[in-house]
């Protein structure tokens, strides 16, 4: 079937010249007129730069208006599309000159059939977010080799398994949240509500997962049984603490997003810790409650704390630690897909 030459499609979006009407999917997007006529002069120029002057005779046709209003004009269009200014993928800054359209462009005949969800760019935060939580696991394993040691028992061994454990549920935590916020963008779009719902029902799920995992790891490399590491209301509360963090490092740029992301998961750990859930530090502090030998200790950390063992300053600031680590990292990985 021969596309129609009136409608431009890229990505999961479709602009309907004739009838002057943005669609992604299905659902109509509202612009105002004037926008529509900005976003159809950047999509028709396919990469092209549409100078401010160009904006100002085509769009505004000769209206005085100051160059905010083109900004504000670009700032809307962006939100539409779900877009970035930091990392565009659809409407790029020429600084001082104008704006390019940096899309792609296709055409009917390569549109997925009605009712079938695109999956491109939740595929990218799938694999992100992957990527993302298994750095993170990394990471949380080596500061807790780092931070602990074994007194009356050899260390290697509990460092192993906080290793393999940290790695283990960095990834699966990170695919499972990345899934769901995916899917529920793909579905609804880079909102914030659907981040956190995504990331809320991947972390429900992977929760139910990092339990056994978390059993089976302790059991096999350590010896030990200490009960469940992990639980579907741990899962789903990080991964929809993931989810807003995504959200805030979205629309913010640079470093800044991505530090208020790791604050957010640091309250949220804290707060975790605090309603009696059981994160990584959690688990440690049960399995220091459980073998009566293990003497953990949680060096500088809990030094600091006045603690040195497990105890309740060193458990409410490492669950912070971990989740902020987690939380950041998904969200920098989300933010580059």
């Amino acid at each position: 079937m021969p596309s129609d030459p009136a409608i431009l499609h890229f990505d999961r979006f479709a602009l309907d010249r004739t009838n002057r009407r943005l669609l992604r999917g299905e659902q109509e997007v509202e612009i105002g007129s004037r926008y529509f006529d900005a976003l159809a002069m950047l999509v028709e120029a396919r990469g092209d730069l549409v100078t401010k002057q160009r904006f100002m005779d085509e769009v505004w046709r000769g209206i005085p208006v100051t160059d905010e209003a083109l900004t504000q004009c670009i700032r809307t269009l962006r939100r539409a599309l779900d877009d970035d200014a930091a990392s565009p993928r659809y409407i790029a800054t020429v600084p001082k000159h104008g704006y390019r359209f940096v899309g792609t462009l296709g055409d009917q005949s390569e549109k997925a059939p009605a009712g079938v969800v695109s999956l491109g760019h939740g595929g990218r935060i799938a694999a992100a977010a992957t990527i993302g939580g298994a750095l993170a696991g990394l990471g949380g394993g080596l500061l807790y080799a780092m931070l602990l040691s074994a007194g009356s028992t050899d260390a290697s061994g509990l460092v192993l398994t906080v290793l393999a454990l940290c790695v283990a549920v960095g990834v699966l935590g990170g695919a499972g949240v990345g899934i769901g916020m995916g899917l529920a963008t793909a579905l609804g779009g880079m909102r914030p509500v659907m981040l956190v719902a995504g990331g809320a029902f991947g972390g429900l799920v992977i929760g139910a997962v990092g339990r056994l995992v978390g059993l089976d790891l302790f059991n096999v490399l350590a010896g030990v049984g200490i009960g469940p590491v992990t639980g579907l209301l741990e899962g789903a509360a990080v991964g929809a603490l993931a989810g807003g963090g995504c959200a805030v490092a979205v629309r913010l740029r640079g470093w800044c997003g991505s530090a208020l992301a790791a604050m957010l998961g640091a309250g949220g750990g804290a707060f975790v810790a605090l309603a009696g859930g059981r994160l990584m530090a959690g688990s440690l502090a049960l399995l220091d409650a459980t073998v009566a030998d293990s003497r953990l200790q949680v060096g500088t950390m809990g030094r600091w704390l006045g603690e040195d063992r497990f105890g309740p300053a060193t458990l409410l600031a490492s669950s912070a630690l971990e989740a902020a680590i987690f939380v950041a990292l998904v969200a920098l990985a989300v933010r580059r897909a």
